[in-house]
């Protein structure tokens, strides 16, 4: 009896065990999904928002990433997040934008064909990504939800949202809803034919229609975004008011913070309405605030950080009315992250309002900074508490790894560290030279527009048209990691990035401890003005670990189809300070007292300041130091 009263009880903990486990929903998509920083970029995914529709302790966790087709989430994302994946959690997938990069066409398929032809070049030259609808897509979108059963965990396929291509009629187009019948290429015997086209009731080519094929085949559930933001962007009339409403601002594909919030919240309604965690999910119908917390994390005395909240009011009485927004004493206010207050208002109509304003706070001392911001509507009022930290790093050895990219790829390293050499995947260096006999530094640099960059080009030398985002497998990239026994402080990451030929060049430039499975942006910029360097810097609170690696990355892209076009980089800066695993101490004979910083022009300071730094060391020798 007793070891029977034991099992049971055991049985009953491991459920309960599993029970409280399962509060997870996972997110594998594209960058329509993605997380991105928001001090970086006006772009947000609306997997960034989705659990703030969770409640009962249920948690979103987003790995979505731009550029990424189905092939991709299965070998990338799904490789991450399976790790974390347990028995009762749920797996939101959706994908489509990048499956549809070679006009419909595989990827594999159409480089094999090429190769078998000795058409080398062509097979090269050729995007990463692309499916067809009704065979690859639907093959690596089910090798997800196999396996995400094989966890024991819920598998949910949403149709990929509609890019906001709209009509003289107010329709979203076609193409918009990604279905390519009005015009695709197809892999024959005899070749590619391109341009080819079938009815409208035909769905050969409906990227979104084989997702709900698929979900019926696994027996797993559907949501239909396709159709559901469709019509959200038609309800706006014109694709010139949606895109103001809800894009970014950069063409019809990435949202602003209203256009994703309005997503993940329609998600969310339709997971509720076909019983999905309806229990877990909440639909405000009143005054909210998102985040509800203002933790700010930690950053290094002296420095200001930014933080944006939503007010999101949906049935709000009276039908028009204002809401004002206060903070206490040391946090300012701004809609615009120009002009600062301690207090804003905003009016709404139609009894709803989406409005993001941001939240600032300078660490002046050390210790932990606290206030709160208070959002009211009539008696209505919600208290966001606010916190930050000041950090100061003390002790340990100073480390510099710096990359000048002016003749070469070397690099000066100064301090106890492990430098990775500069790394390129589908990109190579042209050559090194100034970017345009015209180009304009930030005048703060006082650099001449003489000053050579290191000028990289694609695999091919041709950039693709079409590509909205990064591609995973075009990217240059440098780390640095701790000597055995040690661990890495960083306070600073700083690099120039240009385009030359043309104002078409973006990018990514992002940087990872964990090789990339997971990552943070420090910039983003689309269409960047040629031959005007701009200034990255970012100053994390990051502690790289002993058998970890600090990686940075560039990833860029092309607005169109061109040739030539190059990125062009210079003064990569990585700053750190090395301690023991175990805590402060000093490491190494690298010297931190008794140096002299001049400029260029000679004039000496108490300390280095921005632009470049001639700094006379303890021991005597002279480096040259950007900051």
């Amino acid at each position: 009896m007793k070891a029977k009263l034991f099992g049971l009880l055991t049985l009953a903990l491991m459920l309960c065990t599993v029970a409280m486990s399962a509060k997870k929903v996972h997110t594998l998509g594209d960058s329509t999904m993605a997380p991105y920083d928001e001090s970086a970029t006006v772009t947000r995914g609306w997997g960034m928002y989705f659990g703030n529709f969770l409640t009962n302790g249920w948690t979103s966790i987003n790995y979505a990433k731009g550029g990424r087709d189905s092939r991709g989430g299965y070998n990338e994302l799904w490789q991450t997040a399976k790790k974390q994946v347990e028995a009762g959690d749920y797996v939101i997938i959706t994908f489509g934008h990048n499956d549809e990069k070679i006009g419909g066409m595989d990827r594999d398929e159409v480089y094999q064909y090429y190769m078998s032809k000795g058409m080398t070049a062509e097979a090269n030259a050729l995007d990463t990504r692309g499916t067809t609808p009704s065979d690859t897509y639907k093959k690596w979108l089910g090798k997800i939800v196999d396996e995400v059963k094989e966890k024991g965990a819920i598998p949910i396929i949403c149709s990929p949202v509609c890019r906001s291509y709209i009509d003289g009629k107010g329709k979203v187009k076609r193409a918009g809803r990604h279905d390519l019948g009005d015009s695709f290429s197809v892999l024959t015997a005899d070749g590619i034919k391109e341009k080819q086209s079938i009815p409208a009731d035909d769905h050969t080519m409906d990227y979104a229609y084989h997702s709900e094929q698929l979900a019926k085949e696994k027996g797993v559930s559907f949501i239909d975004l396709t159709t559901a933001t469709k019509d959200l962007y038609e309800s706006y009339g014109t694709e010139a008011k949606c895109q103001a409403q809800l894009f970014d601002g950069e063409g019809a594909t990435h949202f602003n913070t209203t256009g994703a919030l309005l997503v993940a919240r329609e998600c969310a309604r339709l997971m509720k309405a076909q019983g999905i965690l309806a229990d877990a999910i909440v639909l405000p119908t009143d005054l909210s605030v998102s985040p509800s917390t203002g933790d700010f994390g930690e950053a290094y005395k002296g420095q200001t950080l930014t933080k944006e909240f939503t007010v999101n009011g949906f049935g709000l009485s009276p039908e028009e009315g204002t809401v004002t927004i206060a903070a206490s004493e040391g946090i300012q206010l701004s809609f615009d992250r120009q002009d600062w207050k301690q207090s804003l208002t905003t009016d709404y109509v139609s009894a709803t309002l989406i409005k993001t304003f941001y939240a600032q706070v300078t660490l002046d001392n050390d210790g932990t900074l606290s206030g709160t911001i208070t959002v009211s509507q009539g008696s209505k009022r919600i208290e966001i508490p606010v916190s930050a930290t000041a950090v100061v790093l003390e002790g340990g050895a100073e480390v510099k790894a710096y990359w000048r990219l002016e003749k070469d790829d070397s690099y000066e390293l100064a301090g106890p560290a492990v430098v990775t050499g500069e790394r390129f995947k589908g990109m190579y260096v042209q050559r090194y030279s100034n970017p345009n006999a015209n180009t304009v530094w930030p005048e703060w640099t006082g650099y001449e527009a003489t000053r050579k960059m290191q000028r990289n080009l694609l695999t091919g030398d041709n950039w693709p048209a079409d590509e909205i985002d990064d591609n995973p497998d075009r990217y240059i990239e440098w780390g640095i990691k701790p000597a055995s026994g040690q661990e890495l402080k960083i306070d600073l990451i700083s690099l120039f990035v240009s385009g030359c030929g043309g104002n078409g060049m973006c990018c990514h430039i992002y940087y990872s401890t964990d090789n990339f499975e997971t990552r943070t942006t420090i910039f983003e910029m689309k269409k960047m003005p040629a031959n005007n360097p701009q200034y990255v810097e970012t100053k994390p609170v990051l502690t790289v670990g002993d058998g970890q690696e600090l990686l940075v990355r560039v990833y860029p892209w092309y607005n169109g189809a061109a040739s030539g076009k190059t990125i062009c980089l210079s003064d990569l800066t990585i700053h750190c300070m090395a301690v023991t695993a175990t805590g402060i101490s000093q490491v190494g004979t690298t010297a931190t007292t008794n140096r002299a910083f001049f400029t260029v022009d000679g004039r000496q300071h108490a300390q280095m300041q921005r632009g470049l730094n001639i700094v006379r060391m303890s021991d005597g020798s002279i480096r040259k130091i950007i900051y």
